[in-house]
């Protein structure tokens, strides 16, 4: 990091001779001629790091910056990635969302793979990520860039790289990909050319389409009726377009969410685990005649992932939003019926660590392989024999032959079916989830997530705990704990920490779990949370859910002294 005010005067200035983007060039000339040192220091601290999400960051001019400049490394090293693998005239595709520039990036990642002498394919317009994921596959490329940044706060874009087999980048690909971007060196030496690349028709987005229709049974039922939110991101018209494919009632769609902005005007994050992110969905749904919304979904602004929300009378909102678990679980009953059935293919299940251990059970009793792995559909979509998998954050893969990575459109479909189904015995998704607690315990699950300014806050935080580990969690003892820095025989190494918990009679609890990892998309450290109560009847349900979350409380308040957090 420069630190004399001469040469980070110096390293600004060689870095807008080269920014071929008008508006940073501008902004950046504003912080030199201003001399706001403080600023071009954070612009200069260091680079952007490309890891295994690809990049993701805030837009601006600057290496530690999302720009064109950026950008235009990042593709030609992927380029001479390829080139070095032996795929230099194979075909990259390259999709891209709706948010600032990221048009801009899609068009200058093309124009790098051309002049590097690749082929390059760009999706016809902003299309969800789990197309581009299909794409790929598809259309037999070498590689994949999706531009997106998923659910972050508006400011922010990213880019997320795919190999050919359809799966985002893992170790040691990634990096071998940022050690060929370090080596880029003046961008006056990266051709790009204007043109030479292919615009994609709709005919890929037709054939994702079609692909869609192997999630669902033949002739199952299609009566559900949804109020649906894209928060303002692309998903609305690929959604509602496999909907009518597949004989559902049109949706609702939540009006002022319906279009892609990439100010996202009505939320304070696109993510729909965020708070008020689905107060909209929900007013649509009350606004409505009593009785007649099923369910409520939304998608992120990319697509990739679902949520999924229920019925409460009652409550404020008359709604409750299901977490990742508690539909990674319904959708993982839903398919092993289906495949008790005769419906469906069989295959291993998966999830991460960081969810819940509720799928090892249903995948026991069903007599079904069940792997865990290290968090990211980058890890699962690896997964050998892989029929069906689902992360805590919102994310499935329901066809893993048409799609390797989490896809929103697809899981939308099977939470509908499902629901369907259980609306036709006169039943619920939650009373499915009650009969999963009845047979299984109940799975009850929580999260301390802690965002910060100040990235070393969370060092701070896993060094404390290696130090000092916790004896016990809310009067649960810590049997067994696990630095993830070490790897496990089946886990690759990772900045992680698991604490297993033993029961409690006294507090009505079989068994806990603890992971605590920093995210790898966000200034934040998460910390996830499970306890299983036993629970031997149905008029016990409720009292098991107070004890379950008596007892997440008490673990928040102990891991978070333990971590100083």
């Amino acid at each position: 990091m420069a630190t004399d005010p001469a040469e980070l005067t110096n390293r600004a200035r060689a870095w807008l001779a080269e920014d071929p983007d008008p508006e940073t060039r501008e902004e950046l000339s504003g912080l030199i001629a201003a001399k706001d040192l403080e600023e071009l220091a954070a612009r200069f601290a260091g680079t952007l790091q490309f890891g295994t999400a690809g990049l993701r960051g805030e837009l601006g001019a600057g290496p530690m910056r999302m720009n064109r400049a950026v950008v235009i490394r990042a593709a030609a090293g992927l380029a001479a990635y390829l080139k070095g693998k032996g795929d230099g005239a194979g075909l990259v595709v390259i999709g891209y969302d709706a948010r600032h520039k990221s048009a801009d990036f899609a068009r200058d990642t093309a124009a790098v793979m051309v002049g590097a002498g690749l082929r390059a394919a760009v999706l016809p317009h902003p299309l969800p990520t789990p197309v581009l994921a299909f794409a790929i596959r598809h259309l037999g490329a070498v590689a994949g860039v999706e531009v997106t940044a998923s659910h972050n706060p508006p400011r922010d874009n990213g880019y997320k790289v795919y190999l050919g087999d359809g799966s985002q980048i893992v170790p040691p690909a990634d990096g071998e990909i940022a050690a060929e971007i370090a080596a880029i060196g003046s961008l006056d030496d990266v051709p790009r050319p204007e043109d030479g690349w292919e615009t994609l028709g709709d005919d890929v987005l037709a054939a994702y389409l079609a692909r869609t229709d192997a999630v669902l049974t033949p002739g199952s039922p299609r009566d559900t009726r949804v109020v649906y939110t894209p928060l303002h991101g692309v998903g609305r018209n690929t959604l509602v377009r496999a909907f009518s494919r597949a004989g559902f009632p049109a949706p609702t769609v939540v009006p002022q969410q319906a279009e892609p902005d990439p100010d996202f005007p009505t939320v304070a994050f696109p993510n729909p685990e965020e708070p008020g992110a689905m107060d909209l969905a929900f007013a649509t749904a009350r606004s409505l005649a009593p009785g007649s919304v099923d369910i409520v979904l939304a998608n992120d602004p990319d697509a990739d992932r679902c949520a999924v929300a229920v019925p409460a009378p009652g409550t404020q909102d008359g709604w409750r939003m299901l977490r990742g678990d508690e539909v990674g679980a319904l959708l993982a009953a839903h398919l092993v019926r289906k495949h008790r059935d005769g419906r469906g293919g069989s295959g291993t299940l998966a999830t991460t660590i960081v969810s819940s251990s509720l799928m090892s059970r249903i995948a026991a009793a069903a007599s079904l392989p069940y792997v865990e792995t290290l968090t990211g559909f980058k890890w699962l979509a690896r997964v050998d024999g892989l029929r069906y998998a689902f992360e805590e954050a919102l994310g499935y893969c329901v066809d893993p032959e048409g799609v390797r990575d989490k896809d929103g459109i697809t899981a939308a479909l099977l939470i509908t079916e499902l629901a369907a189904e259980l609306k036709g015995a006169g039943r619920t998704l939650t009373d499915l989830l009650d009969d999963l607690a009845l047979e299984f315990g109940l799975h009850a699950t929580d999260q301390l997530s802690v965002r910060v300014e100040d990235l070393s806050l969370i060092a701070d935080a896993m060094r404390r705990l290696r130090e000092q580990p916790p004896t016990a969690l809310a009067g649960l003892a810590v049997d067994r704990s696990d630095d993830l820095n070490e790897g496990t025989e089946t886990l690759p190494p990772t900045d992680g920490l698991r604490y297993y918990l033993s029961g409690s009679p006294a507090a009505g609890v079989e068994s806990g779990r603890v992971v605590v990892r920093p995210s790898g998309t966000e200034p934040k450290l998460k910390c996830y949370l499970e306890v299983v109560v036993p629970v031997a009847s149905a008029q016990a349900l409720p009292d098991a859910r107070k004890q379950a979350a008596a007892a997440l409380t008490a673990i928040k308040s102990d891991l978070s002294a333990a971590a100083g957090i």
